[in-house]
């Protein structure tokens, strides 16, 4: 039997006791696997096999063509809490205007595999997503990141800035250093205990807060669910263990001091609303009033990176795109070169 080592250790106490909380609470819906096995992406689904870290990997991705190609490909890197699904809106309006467009789930989320010893940096994620475009036969893109994707884009392009035409971020994480600013470090074991005891009513009242600026409609229900959904599922606590080293990731690791050096067409996609900041729910009142402004950061962003232009949406969160999908669509198309 392979041995968990510290992490099952530390945690199989844990688990025993939070089993009986989990059994208790009410928290219906449906069930999804690991591989998010159950929920549907409206186009087919395929895998790209490859070796990194002396594993075999898939890693799921959506490879979507016009019926009339404008010789451009768009690829769209979702957030933490997001799919490639969750872009359909956006991959319709792209494909409609003759983009071939490439989402991918990261390894690590969704329909891609969930390994319990991977080591996961910006670096890595660009490398194979590197490696998925090489595999198709892809060269340059338009380089599209939202949330934690914004921030993998960034990375993405200062890796390999002869491979992207444009880069476009929609509210991305990592415009300012939280840890810098005051917020406190969680390990990943705590991120771990944190991630277990998901449900559908936490993360339906964090979306709303942040993501659609106080709004809901019944639309957004379908991501509250397609989440919840995992952590009801048999594959909840690697779920939760691989959530953890991602946030560990996302706080660690800022792109905020090298955004002078990208040397790409650039265009930020800012929610005004938007108040995201990883560690703000653990720091004192006085650092939290200082997390997550997001006009200022956008303003500040946009100041620190060569001829980079900025959109703003004045009533909107942090996933414009999905929370009028008729204003981010029509300023997204207005901004690609």
């Amino acid at each position: 039997m392979r041995k968990r080592g510290h992490f099952g250790r530390m945690w199989a106490a844990v688990m025993l006791a939070g089993a009986f909380a989990f059994g208790a609470r009410a928290d219906s819906g449906p069930v999804y696997g690991l591989r998010l096995e159950g929920f549907a992406y409206p186009w087919p689904v395929r895998e790209f096999g490859f070796t990194s870290q002396r594993q075999t990997l898939r890693m799921a991705y959506l490879d979507v063509r016009p019926a009339q190609a404008n010789g451009q490909v768009a690829v769209l890197l979702h957030g933490k809490n997001f799919c490639a699904g969750t872009w359909e809106e956006t991959i319709r309006v792209l494909v409609a205007r003759g983009y071939r467009v490439i989402a991918p789930d990261q390894i690590g989320f969704c329909k891609s595999d969930t390994p319990d010893n991977y080591q996961f940096s910006f670096e890595q994620l660009a490398l194979n997503t590197r490696d998925l475009l090489d595999s198709l036969g892809i060269g340059k893109a338009v380089m599209i990141g939202h949330s934690t994707g914004g921030m993998l884009a960034v990375r993405y392009a200062l890796m390999f800035p002869d491979r992207v035409t444009q880069l476009v971020m929609v509210d991305p994480l990592g415009l300012e250093d939280w840890r810098a600013k005051g917020a406190p470090y969680q390990s990943v074991d705590q991120w771990f205990v944190a991630e277990r005891h998901k449900t559908a009513d936490a993360i339906r009242a964090y979306e709303k807060k942040v993501y659609y600026a106080g709004e809901w409609k019944p639309a957004y229900e379908t991501w509250v669910q397609m989440l919840a959904g995992q952590y009801r599922g048999s594959g909840a606590e690697a779920l939760a263990w691989n959530s953890a080293r991602l946030y560990d990731m996302i706080y660690t690791q800022p792109v905020v001091y090298e955004f002078p050096a990208l040397r790409v067409p650039t265009v930020l996609m800012i929610g005004d609303r938007d108040i995201t900041a990883i560690g703000a729910d653990r720091a004192s009142p006085e650092v939290r009033a200082r997390l997550g402004h997001y006009p200022a950061l956008g303003k500040e962003a946009v100041a620190a990176i060569p001829g980079a232009k900025l959109i703003e949406f004045p009533t909107l969160g942090h996933a414009p795109q999905i929370q009028d999908p008729a204003a981010f669509h029509s300023a997204l198309l207005r901004s690609l070169r």
